[in-house]
């Protein structure tokens, strides 16, 4: 479980973000890191029972801010990513943890060219599996809308009014799901997200086949 302290720690790093402050209160730090290790270990395990992931990262607090006009040191939440294998499953998992702002996401957040474009290809050729997943009512009440940003008109090689270009403009393909802070501290939280993990399957499974395989259906593996 998350603790009611580990939010609060978080809220006060948020009006303290220093050094110096930080430094004096390492020790709750390393408490609530151990609580969010915990839920990472619980959470791994869940999937594994219905998903080939193969390894769980939980992200840095220290922020890096060589290249950013930022320079507070410290990420005001946690951040826990979960790695499907690969190259045979495609897709991620991620939980976020942040007072007022916890949320899950998966998906693709930053495909790679070749990938992207094979994605791109598929919509023009056809849409409707990707259509049909979105619709299901069971997977539209845990995930709603597919997310991700955009270019303005076409990408480059597709027509502006291709009947699918609202699929193929995306540069991103994920989907979230908010939390409320009562939500994450409720003991039933780490059981919820994985079942919320478990409802993108259909999802994960059409992606998967699509950047395995050529446009003809020919295994790439």
């Amino acid at each position: 479980m998350i603790s009611k302290e580990t939010f609060r720690f978080l809220k006060e790093l948020k009006n303290n973000n220093q050094r110096d402050w930080f430094n004096e209160h390492k020790k709750r730090f390393k408490v609530a890191e151990a609580e969010v290790k915990d839920l990472a270990n619980t959470l791994f395990s869940a999937l594994k029972e219905h998903d080939d992931v193969d390894r769980v990262k939980i992200f840095r607090i220290y922020r890096d801010v060589r290249f950013s006009a930022d320079k507070q040191p410290y990420k005001t939440h946690f951040g826990i990513g979960f790695h499907r294998q690969k190259p045979k499953l495609r897709g991620g998992y991620y939980l976020h943890i942040e007072p007022g702002n916890s949320f899950i996401a998966t998906g693709f957040w930053n495909p790679e060219k070749e990938d992207l474009k094979r994605i791109r290809k598929e919509f023009e050729t056809d849409d409707s599996e990707m259509r049909e997943i979105m619709a299901d009512e069971k997977f539209q009440s845990v995930w709603g809308a597919l997310k991700g940003d955009e270019v303005k008109t076409a990408p480059k090689g597709f027509s502006k009014d291709h009947p699918a270009i609202d699929l193929i403009r995306k540069k991103q393909y994920f989907f979230t799901r908010d939390f409320t802070d009562r939500e994450v501290l409720s003991p039933t939280f780490a059981e919820e997200v994985n079942q919320y993990f478990r409802a993108i399957r259909p999802y994960f499974d059409y992606m998967s086949d699509v950047l395995t395989t050529d446009m003809n259906g020919v295994s790439l593996l």
